[in-house]
């Protein structure tokens, strides 16, 4: 039954009321936006978001995203209005330390928000990876009489969000794929933090959009219901994406601050606060105040959803009689688990001196393990055939066949890493492929995954100056450090195939974070594990791969493909009678997680000459190799050269010789 207009209007009032009220309490925060888009806000919530709030995780629920995070007050207020785990102490407490209603949205700290926005742009685009992920799914599991999977994604964005050059790559990337599941509403206030918008923006939005391919709608007053539930309606019955050009006034009805740039980020005031509440109606002597009309209309909210849900879990039984092994799938999905034995089929490969580039074994082991999971997916920036991120028996995902696992991202780096965000966060297992030097297009996304604790994954190759002929602007220097500098970011260099092999049962095991796999361009040798000691060491992120059956005078420590130069060493080290240990040191993080007596047994302290071998930055290793002199770190700290990757690396000494030699001066100097 629809709401009366005195309801529909308490509710939109109340929401910009709290808005004004949080942002002044805490005397931080972007008030005006909410004020202005609490129509909107309202009319998806109540007509059109199907969800149930005392369970967000609903699988089959529609999806709410606020792409401008900075409004973040506009999604708690309609959290607590509709019945979620947030109190109006919650909303007190907005911007305080420990509070779940933070600054900007974050996913995991507060129920019912779907995914971290606030750097703009980025929600958005997280968006398209979750309509992506709603079609794969649907295809996969929904069968005749089923629709097991059939829901919406909607987003609120703003100026900020579509001057950002992500939402060009990724409104390009839905309306290609023909996303008729997302629907983007465009706040058009015409303002910024700066002053109005004609400051640097003069673009025709729509155009653009219908360029994209998209559907456009426009609403000319935020405040007309009616037009935005039409526009809303239009949007739902098109086989393509939609974006709905909303004219608002930010911080509608203050009256000295709508439209006013200065409302965007600063609370308002109390003086001005207690005018425009007397304009909406409301008490102006009343803070954080919510009519008992809202309350009951919170306990209706809360029956629907629970009748939704129940509604689709009596469906879901049907299904799972039909359907069984479906079923026992997506059970499986959603709790994050993995098929069983599901690495039954990893490669063990056989030692072998010329070896294979990383990225060529990455590939196999791909096609492997995508045997027996089904939901992992994933492409690369337009060079999939080059980072051999193909699953060989499973097609391309495109607009007319969403089957397929095969992502074609086009050159959209930073796109590609949003999506790849959304899609995990329904529940996919999703990979993205570039070349390493390119991770800097996606570190924004790739920080968001970490802050989110969600398992992405990463496969970056041509990992260092080996890159060759293409040259410095293409050889990756500063990047591992700048990802092993990121909270909860799994960064991996393996040495050859078999440690990349057992990494990935790592990698596909974690829950709470992403995983960046690093690797070669060129061959590097499969080392004999009969010599050598067991790859499976790679599993605690470092461990002795050569070693002295005395007490080392010297530890070699390596990742990639700069490993195998260290072995090459430690045996011609060993001919001399120098006693030497090599250490394998493939994840930083993994290794620092370790109990300190494996820390210790890898690494002695009583062992202080040392020596790091790595084919980029220098920084950070002297966690590794010490400060006081005795250790060293060998690597690059400018930029390469364009010739073939054996001569750059001969050229910045990465060989044999050169690395024997810098061993033999350190055991000189701390003779």
């Amino acid at each position: 039954m629809p709401l009366s207009k005195d309801l529909e209007k308490l509710i939109i009032n109340c929401i910009r009321t709290l808005s004004m009220d949080a942002v002044q309490k805490a005397n931080s925060g972007h008030p005006g936006t909410p004020m202005a888009l609490a129509p909107v806000a309202f009319t998806i919530w109540d007509r059109f978001i199907k969800h149930n709030p005392k369970n967000p995780d609903w699988p089959n629920r529609d999806r709410f995203v606020l792409s401008a995070g900075h409004a973040s007050m506009l999604i708690y207020s309609l959290l607590h209005i509709n019945g979620y785990n947030v109190s109006i102490d919650d909303i007190k407490n907005f911007r305080k330390l420990h509070s779940i209603c933070a600054g900007h949205p974050e996913y995991g700290l507060t129920s019912g928000v779907e995914t971290t926005t606030g750097p703009l742009g980025q929600g958005i685009a997280t968006s398209v990876g979750m309509a992506i992920a709603e079609k794969w799914l649907a295809e996969y599991f929904n069968r005749d009489g089923f629709k097991i999977i059939d829901y919406n994604i909607y987003s609120i964005c703003s100026d900020g969000d579509l001057m950002e050059g992500i939402s060009g790559e990724a409104a390009s990337l839905a309306g290609h794929l023909g996303l008729g599941n997302l629907v983007w509403v465009y706040d058009d206030n015409e303002i910024t933090i700066e002053g109005d918008t004609d400051l640097a923006f003069s673009e025709d939005v729509g155009t653009r959009f219908i360029s994209y391919g998209w559907n456009v709608e426009y609403v000319a007053d935020a405040n007309d219901i009616d037009s935005i539930n039409n526009a809303i309606l239009n949007s739902n019955n098109q086989d393509k994406p939609s974006i709905i050009v909303l004219k608002s006034h930010i911080a509608y009805g203050s009256p000295n601050m709508q439209d006013n740039h200065l409302s965007h980020g600063a609370p308002l005031g109390e003086e001005e606060i207690s005018l425009t509440k007397e304009f909406y109606g409301w008490d102006p002597d009343k803070t954080f105040f919510v009519p008992k009309e809202i309350d009951e209309y919170r306990e209706s909210v809360v029956r629907k959803g629970e009748q939704s849900e129940a509604d689709w879990k009596e469906g879901f039984e049907g299904y799972a009689q039909k359907y069984p092994e479906l079923a026992k799938e997506f059970e499986i999905l959603q709790s994050g688990l993995l098929p069983e034995g599901w690495e039954d089929e990893l490669p063990v490969f056989p030692p072998d001196e010329k070896g294979t580039a990383t990225r060529s074994a990455n590939g196999k082991i791909l096609n492997a393990i995508g045997k027996n999971v089904p939901w992992l997916l994933g492409g690369a920036a337009d060079v999939g055939s080059s980072t051999k991120t193909y699953i060989t028996d499973a097609a391309s995902f495109l607009k007319n066949n969403y089957k397929g696992r095969n992502f074609h991202f086009g050159i959209r780096e930073h796109a590609m890493a949003a999506a790849i965000n959304g899609m995990c966060l329904s529940k996919l297992r999703p990979y993205a492929s570039t070349y390493f030097v390119f991770s800097d297009y996606m570190k924004p996304s790739i920080r968001l995954a970490a802050l989110m604790k969600i398992p992405t994954i990463y496969v970056f190759t041509h990992d260092s100056l080996g890159v060759g002929e293409d040259g410095p602007t293409h050889q990756p220097i500063e990047h591992l450090t700048a990802l092993r500098a990121t909270p909860n970011l799994e960064v991996l260099r393996p040495a050859d195939a078999n440690e990349l092999s057992v990494l990935w049962k790592h990698v596909l095991n974690l829950n709470d974070r992403p995983s960046a796999f690093i690797l070669t361009r060129q061959n590097v040798p499969v080392i004999d594990r009969e010599k050598y000691n067991s790859q499976d060491g790679a599993l605690r992120g470092a461990y002795i791969i050569a070693d002295t059956d005395e007490f080392p005078e010297i530890i070699l420590i390596a990742t990639g493909s700069e490993v195998h130069i260290c072995l090459e060493v430690y045996e011609a080290l060993a001919s001399e009678g120098i006693k030497v240990r090599v250490v394998s040191m493939p994840c930083w993080s993994l290794f620092d997680s370790q109990s300190d007596e494996y820390k210790e047994e890898v690494l002695p302290s009583t062992i202080p000459v040392r020596l790091s071998v790595e084919a980029g930055a220098t920084f950070g290793w002297e966690k590794y190799v010490g400060s006081n002199g005795k250790g060293r770190a060998f690597g690059i700290d400018r930029f390469g050269e364009s010739a073939p990757g054996d001569v750059v690396m001969n050229e910045f000494g990465f060989n044999k010789d050169n690395i024997l030699s810098e061993c033999k001066k350190l055991l000189k100097a701390n003779a």
